[in-house]
């Protein structure tokens, strides 16, 4: 008996780590698939409350309103936490290099995310984590309303200067894209279908995280 129950004990410590394991990599696997309901603002945070906490502290240091903050992200990489830009095909077929270095929620490019990692002090930051991603937004676009004079609550103009460069928006690059026009009138209607919904729920929101449990 005593050497059976050995035994068995033995067996119950790796069979807890084993179930631990797999518990922590789903709930990772969960939190890096997209929320559900991607074009409802109120869905979104219901699903990743903790994203409300981030979108609001960028909001509260930037100044850029969250629906724009969200439109954006939504644009960039319909809030898939490893998107890259799809690759380039060689003869029609055969998959080529991807055109940019743009990676995670926001898309940034490792170069303007390095230089984001030096302004904002946020130097242990991954374009595949949520609270940085849409931080980084906030700080690019709060330049770009600074230096291009774009309101912080225009996302039509904030998301040409966020894909062309603040100097490309300057030299006035996207006046030739027709097709970059209309996908940031695309962003600015997203902005403004999150605003009106975020009016209906985010006052649900505004308590801290643990209040919801």
């Amino acid at each position: 008996m005593d050497g059976v129950g050995r035994a068995r004990t033995g067996c119950r410590i790796p069979l807890l780590l084993l179930t631990t394991f797999l518990g922590l990599v789903s709930f990772l696997s969960a939190c890096a698939r997209p929320p559900r309901r991607i074009d409802d603002g109120c869905a979104i945070f219901d699903e990743r409350r903790g994203w409300y906490f981030e979108a609001k502290e960028s909001y509260e240091r930037w100044g850029v309103p969250i629906p724009v903050q969200l439109a954006i992200i939504h644009q960039e990489s319909r809030f898939q936490a490893n998107a890259k830009p799809p690759r380039r095909k060689i003869l029609w077929i055969l998959p080529g290099p991807r055109p940019s270095d743009a990676a995670g929620y926001a898309q940034a490019l490792e170069g303007t995310w390095d230089e984001y990692r030096r302004e904002s002090g946020n130097g242990g930051a991954d374009r595949d984590d949520f609270g940085d991603a849409v931080d980084f937004v906030g700080w690019y676009t709060a330049r770009s309303a600074r230096e291009l004079g774009i309101p912080k609550d225009d996302a039509f103009r904030l998301y040409l200067a966020y894909h062309e460069g603040n100097g490309g928006f300057r030299r006035g690059t996207h006046l030739r894209k027709a097709w970059l026009l209309r996908t940031a009138g695309g962003v600015e209607d997203r902005a403004e279908r999150y605003r009106r919904q975020l009016v209906t729920c985010e006052d649900r929101f505004q308590r801290r995280w643990w209040e919801f449990w």
